[in-house]
């Protein structure tokens, strides 16, 4: 009886560790980015994880692309990969960590206002509700409110904050972009695939990053090195196969309930560690996202807004 309840167990322990270790990921990053230029970390990241890819691709039967499926392929990693990490990057180092993170769980209604005006999904009225709900929530955790309140409020925070929400559009767009060819090919082919087209497109800018400051490298320190191995192989690779590994076993449906570690552990971490402030404006509007991921998504059973390709 014990062995069963273990085996049954196992993959929500699965899926809980991809998120804990999705939501550690804010707070390693924003570290990290101290100590590397974002285009170059993002280009390591990348070249690394496409790299430790290899020999799973290696061992799938089939792994042929047709030509025709090639440029939505690149464009696919383009969003996801290259335009995602570097607004998501360039963001990180001007807002919080718990702004970024509860920012991001904006994904999901996102990901249905644009399978609704895109794809011509079909919407429900709870779902246009949740979209309201989650984009006033977007507009109180960016902080325009308070411009109106005379509150004094960093530019650069505000401007961090919408590099992360136009890091989770081109997430979005992407994954959108990506519904044809998912249908042809495995999560591994496609995962792969994006990791492969963000190592060649940020190659240059890294290239330059370092013209332009070739003493970054003599800086990073043992906690650097540590980052970009977690951010590589923790956030990249370990939490991909634990998710997609659950996923599998307990459906989308339950999975999705343990989306809302991530912010959790990310906010959390930044209060303690970077002693980071929760504003008034952050709480409330968190709720409001948490509670418009809710309802944009709520009797939409086939919607698909977990991490599977998250990067």
């Amino acid at each position: 009886m014990s062995s069963d309840i273990l085996k049954k167990s196992w993959p929500y322990v699965a899926i809980i560790l991809a998120h804990i270790i999705w939501g550690l990921n804010f707070l390693v990053a924003k570290l990290t980015l101290a100590e590397f230029p974002p285009m170059t970390l993002a280009f390591l990241r990348f070249f690394l994880a496409t790299l430790l890819l290899v020999p799973f691709l290696l061992a799938e039967k089939k792994i042929k692309i047709e030509k025709v499926d090639l440029p939505k392929l690149i464009c696919v990693g383009i969003l996801m990969a290259s335009l995602n990490i570097a607004f998501f990057y360039m963001g990180l180092s001007r807002t919080t960590v718990i702004d970024a993170s509860v920012l991001t769980m904006v994904i999901p209604i996102i990901s249905v206002l644009g399978g609704w005006v895109i794809l011509r999904e079909k919407v429900y009225s709870a779902n246009l509700i949740g979209i309201i709900l989650g984009l006033g929530g977007t507009i109180a955790v960016i902080g325009i409110p308070l411009l109106f309140l005379g509150v004094q409020i960093s530019a650069s925070m505000m401007l961090g904050n919408f590099l992360i929400i136009l890091a989770s559009v081109s997430w979005v767009s992407g994954a959108i972009l990506s519904k044809t060819i998912c249908k042809k090919y495995s999560t591994l082919i496609i995962t792969t695939a994006i990791f492969l087209t963000g190592a060649v497109t940020f190659l240059i800018p890294a290239l330059l990053e370092y013209l332009q400051n070739p003493g970054w490298i003599s800086q990073v320190t043992y906690l650097g090195i540590f980052g970009l191995v977690f951010i590589t192989i923790g956030a990249s690779i370990c939490s991909y196969f634990l998710f997609e590994w659950g996923l599998a076993r307990v459906g989308v449906i339950k999975a999705d309930l343990f989306q809302y570690i991530e912010p959790a552990v990310a906010v959390t971490l930044g209060v303690l560690i970077l002693n980071e402030q929760l504003r008034f404006s952050f709480i409330i509007g968190g709720l409001l996202i948490a509670i418009g991921v809710y309802w944009s998504t709520l009797l939409k059973k086939d919607h698909k807004h977990h991490r599977a390709h998250r990067v």
